[in-house]
């Protein structure tokens, strides 16, 4: 009897809704905005630096595959500037900073075997780092009604994007070469599919997939300073990619 009872509280506010959707037009207007919490690919992308206590280093470019990211909990901002067109905007910043430590030296002199029991091992630095990522993104949409459908929206647009990336690491010991730098940003594109239904005057929800995006990545490494940049890019092709779920909110 709870079970029949729970289904029908969960299933009457659904109906209620519905009900109200059907008897009014709740599809924006020119001047609307709108906010969004959103479910899907990350687009932020990172990097770590080499230290710079190698003899030889090497770069290879980081993914910037959409199915190899984690979902991201996001929130999209949108202005319909005509009856039936809506800019998006968005991005993110994060920033972290890792103080340093200095190194500790013990009693091994560099001899391995047993001749370093009892020896005080050493403790290298910890690293001084600074990090920083940050992505933004744009696009327009042109939405359709669907006939015969009250509310139910769908639209395609485009989308360009940017995702930046800087990490910098100092050790402080006599080994460490300096500060070494890693850098790495995206640039993107695509051609966007979505579907909005607009279930209140002021809530919708809704679904989108990119029928065709392209990225492009750029790597680079200094291990060291005084030493040139070390990079490696990367160019990439995805149909039907980076789906994703809205929750939104018109005013």
């Amino acid at each position: 009897m709870k079970l029949y009872k729970l289904l029908i509280s969960a299933v009457l506010p659904m109906m209620s809704l519905t009900a109200v959707a059907q008897q009014s037009d709740n599809t924006p207007q020119k001047g609307d905005f709108t906010v969004a919490a959103t479910v899907g690919y990350n687009s932020f992308t990172n990097v770590t630096a080499q230290p710079g206590n190698l003899s030889n280093y090497e770069a290879s470019a980081l993914t910037s595959l959409w199915s190899d990211k984690k979902l991201m909990v996001g929130i999209e901002g949108g202005y319909f500037f005509a009856d039936k067109w809506k800019l998006n905007l968005g991005g993110g910043l994060n920033f972290t900073h890792n103080p340093g430590y200095g190194d500790l030296p013990g009693t091994i002199d560099g001899t391995t075997g047993d001749d370093t029991l009892g020896e005080i091992p050493n403790y290298r630095a910890v690293a001084s780092q600074y990090s920083c990522t940050y992505q933004v993104y744009t696009g327009v949409d042109r939405y359709f009604g669907i006939s015969g459908v009250e509310n139910l929206m769908c639209y395609t647009g485009i989308r360009a994007g940017f995702s930046y990336a800087l990490n910098e690491q100092k050790y402080d010991e006599w080994t460490s070469m300096g500060k070494s730098v890693g850098e790495a940003w995206n640039l993107r594109g695509g051609i966007i599919c979505g579907v909005d239904y607009y279930v209140l005057p002021a809530m919708y929800v809704g679904v989108s997939v990119e029928a065709f995006q392209y990225t492009y990545n750029m790597t680079t490494y200094r291990p060291q300073e005084g030493l040139a940049s070390l990079q490696a890019d990367s160019h990439n092709f995805s149909i039907l990619a980076a789906p994703t779920i809205k929750l939104g909110f018109k005013f």
